[in-house]
């Protein structure tokens, strides 16, 4: 198992590396694919994975990618209200066929998972985007490997013992200044490449701890909602590792919250 779930991690790093230094359409269009396929699995939960519901939700994704490239929605609150408008009158027009609950996760899973995992893409584009879109990856991997290290060593105080047993409040600590460490170590190794300044390099190490914060929060929503309709993974994509969601779920929050940070706070 361990074997399996480290040549898998192997072979994530490395699409991650080709896909994310490549950038433009490739990782856009890869996106979109990632997106949807998490969308499928969160679907298939409330079983609206092949229904009309999980087909609109698809092609609302669809829909926003293409947007992101060609610019064609000049609000997107015309899309979120379009979008529901829609899931309403499928839902109307079906009636009884779906209940409250499928049409709100199939609202709640475009957003969840296509809208916010977007801003890999989106932070990928930014003037210095090509070296802090790693950030999203630090905040989030990184924060889990320190977190899951300290909390071996010295984790003693259950942070959600209910939800999460095995986490604890000392390797939420860790995880926390961990991504912080690696967010300077990152900044000075890529300084020159960057034109960073100290301030820059400071407001990285801001940048991740706040990220892995976040990041956690990601992992334990998944946990949660796997919890509640007594799931242990989400898919089987990936060996070892489960599925997109079940890989990409800190991912999913620190995303856009590392893209609006890095906008502000990264000159």
């Amino acid at each position: 198992m361990f074997k399996t779930r480290l040549l898998s991690g192997i072979v994530l790093v490395a699409l991650a590396l080709i896909l994310i230094i490549t950038g433009g359409n490739v990782l856009l269009f890869s996106t979109a694919v990632i997106s949807l396929i998490g969308m499928f699995e969160l679907y298939r939960i409330f079983h609206i994975e092949h229904t009309v519901a999980g087909i609109a939700g698809f092609l609302a994704a669809i829909v926003f990618y293409c947007n992101l490239k060609f610019a064609f929605i000049p609000d997107m609150m015309m899309f979120v209200i379009g979008f529901l408008v829609i899931l309403m009158f499928i839902y109307v027009f079906s009636y009884p066929k779906y209940n409250t609950e499928q049409m709100l996760a199939a609202f709640f899973g475009v957003f969840y998972v296509a809208v916010m995992l977007s801003y890999v893409y989106q932070t990928r584009m930014l003037p210095q985007g090509t070296y802090t879109v790693w950030l999203i990856f630090l905040c989030s991997w990184g924060c889990d490997t320190c977190a899951y290290c300290v909390g071996m060593l010295c984790g003693k105080h259950k942070m959600t013992p209910k939800l999460s047993p095995k986490k604890s409040w000392e390797g939420a600590a860790g995880g926390i200044i961990g991504a912080a460490l690696l967010g300077i170590i990152y900044g000075f190794v890529f300084q020159n490449a960057m034109g960073t300044t100290t301030e820059d390099i400071i407001a990285m190490a801001v940048i991740c701890a706040v990220g892995a914060v976040i990041s956690m929060i990601g992992d334990l929503t998944a946990s949660a909602i796997k919890r509640n309709y007594e799931i242990k993974d989400y898919g089987k994509l990936i060996p070892g590792h489960g599925g997109i969601l079940d890989r990409f779920d800190s991912v999913i929050f620190t995303a856009p919250v590392i893209f609006y940070l890095a906008s502000y706070l990264i000159k």
